[in-house]
Order: structure tokens, then sequence, then C-alpha cells
């Protein structure tokens, strides 16, 4: 009877043993999060994101307020406008002096003829063409203000422009927006709250495409490698238990110490190297939940 109870006994155990799921390592799920931040200053006007929100990418979420970038937007609109106004006319300027060269160009050739059949002297000819000379420096001289004038005016024309450029990506930068398709998890800010560059606004993650981290033993390395296909177990408690496909995406160049909430099969190993391993995710998986791994 007692070889009975003993045999029993011992059937009894390695059946237990045999109904535990084995595994190679064990980690937690993990999710690549973004923090979006502000990136002007203001009032915060809108901010429609909250905690379990999914939204898409390049989706509106929130506002700053834009009122003083608009003021002065116009105002740089306003000192350009004038600026370009108050450039010279060139042509309307030296149109005088074009007219006055002209003519005496003509009393030059008019003293030229005169000088030839001996009706005027040597003198009144060089006395007009030296007065056509002085009208000629008189024009380069005009020209060359006119010309720098201009070219200043139309320089600061074109800071002020840039100027506006800047306001007005600061206006677009206002527009609080999604960088990437995901679920809101921690709203750092509510409307009516002050904003300023780098503050946080809300922290997001993708959680359809999640990721197990876990951690192999040295002698384990051997058995795995990027792009391997390998078998991740979720556990919800008890014996509520998931099988997901999964794959290998990342494995560690540097070995760490072993992590006091990681188990691994061999409890005598210090030293571990982290493996991330993509999952997808059907809705019930949550980020910081125990998994397990089996090659």
């Amino acid at each position: 009877m007692k070889q009975i109870a003993l045999l029993s006994a011992t059937l009894i155990t390695l059946a237990a043993c045999n109904d535990q799921k084995e595994y190679d390592a064990t980690g937690i799920f993990e999710a690549t999060t973004i923090t979006v931040s502000s990136e002007t200053s203001g009032k915060i006007l809108s901010l429609d994101a909250d905690e379990g929100d999914n939204i898409i990418s390049g989706q509106q979420v929130g506002l700053i307020d834009t009122t003083l970038l608009a003021l002065q937007r116009k105002q740089l609109e306003s000192s350009r406008s004038s600026a370009i106004m108050s450039s010279p006319d060139i042509a309307a300027q030296a149109s005088a002096l074009n007219e006055q060269i002209k003519h005496q160009q003509n009393e030059c050739d008019r003293i030229a003829r005169l000088l030839a059949d001996g009706a005027a002297t040597r003198k009144q000819s060089d006395d007009a063409n030296a007065q056509l000379k002085i009208l000629h420096g008189q024009l380069d001289a005009l020209l060359s203000t006119l010309g720098n004038n201009r070219g200043s005016i139309h320089e600061n024309a074109a800071a002020l422009r840039y100027q506006k450029e800047q306001v007005e990506e600061q206006i677009r930068k206002s527009v609080i927006t999604s960088p990437a398709a995901g679920t809101i998890l921690i709203k750092y800010a509510e409307p009516g709250e002050y904003a300023t560059p780098g503050r946080p606004l809300f922290k997001m993650a993708d959680l359809n495409n999640i990721y197990l981290r876990s951690y192999f033993t040295a002698s384990q390395l051997a058995h795995i490698k990027i792009g391997q296909e390998v078998t991740v177990i979720a556990d919800f408690g008890g014996d509520e238990q998931y099988e997901y496909p999964g794959r290998i995406t990342w494995i560690a160049q540097e070995s760490e110490f072993t992590p006091k909430s990681i188990q691994t099969r061999d409890s005598r190993a210090n030293l571990v190297y982290a493996v991330k391993i993509a999952v997808k995710n059907d809705g019930r998986l949550k980020l910081g939940q125990y998994g397990e791994v089996r090659l």
C-alpha cells in the first residue's frame, strides 16, 4: 500500500510539472512613447487630448493663443509695405538730368559744326564739352545714390519679410498636432495654463504595436537572432494566459545585471542581455504587464 501511495504521489507531481508551461525568458510589455511639448509661449486655449484617446498622425489636438503673434505679423506687413513704397523711382528722378544731357549734347554738336565752319571758337567748344561732362558726372552720382538707397530699402524689406515668416512659423507651431498615431497615456497640461517652449503637454504611444522587453542569459544568445520568430505568453493572473506570435527586433550589445523583477531559467545568472520582441496587440495587452518567451 505504501508503494502504491508513493507511486501515486510521484505521478501527480510529474503531471503537475508537465502542466506548467516552460519559458525561456520573462519580461515586461513596453511601448515606444512620445512626449509632445510646446514649441511656443502663450496661454493654452484648447487641448483636446484626454488620457485614453486614440489620435491619428497630424491630428490637431490643441491651440496656443496667437493674438500677439497675429498683431506682430500685421505690424511687419505694414512696415514692409511702407519700406517698398519709399523705394525711389530712379528713372523718374534721373529724367531731368537726362534731358539736360540730351540738350547739352545737341549744343556740343552744333558748336562743333560752327567750329568746323570757322564760326565758333575752340574755347566755346571746350566749354560746351566740359559742361556735358559735368552733367554726366552728376547723373552717375545720382544713379549711384538712388541705387544704394533702393538696395538698402530692399534689404530692409527682405529682413522684414524674413521676420514675418518667423512669426508665421511660430503661429503654425502654436497649433498642437500629433506627431504620430497612438493613444494618449498621460496629460500634463490643461486649457487656461501657460505654455512655454519645451513644456510637456502629453505623452502618447502606439499601443497596437508593442514589444516585450525580456532578458536572456549569455548561454541563450547562441539560440536567438534578430528577426527570429518566437512565442510570447501574456500572463493575466491565475491560469489565464494567452499566446502571441512575436519577432525579435533588437538584442543589446552589452550585458547588465539581472533586474530584480525578472526571472531567468538559470537562477545563478547575474548578467543578462536585454532583448526586444515585437508583438501585435489585440487590445488585451497592457503596458507593464508580465510576459514570458518561449523559443
